[in-house]
């Protein structure tokens, strides 16, 4: 699972109300080369959770990213390979994504949450 991936999702679990974002509780990272887009990237900073992308980034190993950033960082060749590293190419394969409310764990393999059937 990418890190674009991650930004979007919350709890879905009966009752929360605070279920983003989810922590990541990493198993096995990989990284996947993707070509760089800086349109895309544009487009998409303003609806990425800075914080919890941050975040992320450090639980699975990758601490390049800024604590913050704006707009203006955008300009830079260096900054867009960084966003560019942490949201499209740094992959959760083996883990967990946790509820923040109610810790509950959802395992997450080759890359993708397994949610438990009814």
């Amino acid at each position: 699972m990418r890190l674009i991936t991650h930004n979007m999702l919350s709890s879905n679990i009966k009752g929360v109300t605070n279920g983003f974002p989810l922590r990541i509780e990493a198993e096995k990272v990989v990284e996947k080369s993707v070509e760089v887009d800086p349109k895309f990237l544009k487009n998409m900073f303003v609806k990425i959770d800075w914080k919890a992308l941050a975040e992320a980034c450090r639980t699975m190993g990758y601490a390049d990213l800024p604590e913050e950033a704006n707009s203006s960082m955008l300009e830079s060749d260096e900054f867009l390979h960084k966003f560019h590293h942490a949201l499209l190419e740094l992959h959760l394969e083996e883990g967990a994504l946790v509820c923040p409310e109610t810790g509950q764990a959802i395992p997450c393999q080759q890359g993708y949450p397994k949610y438990a059937s009814s």
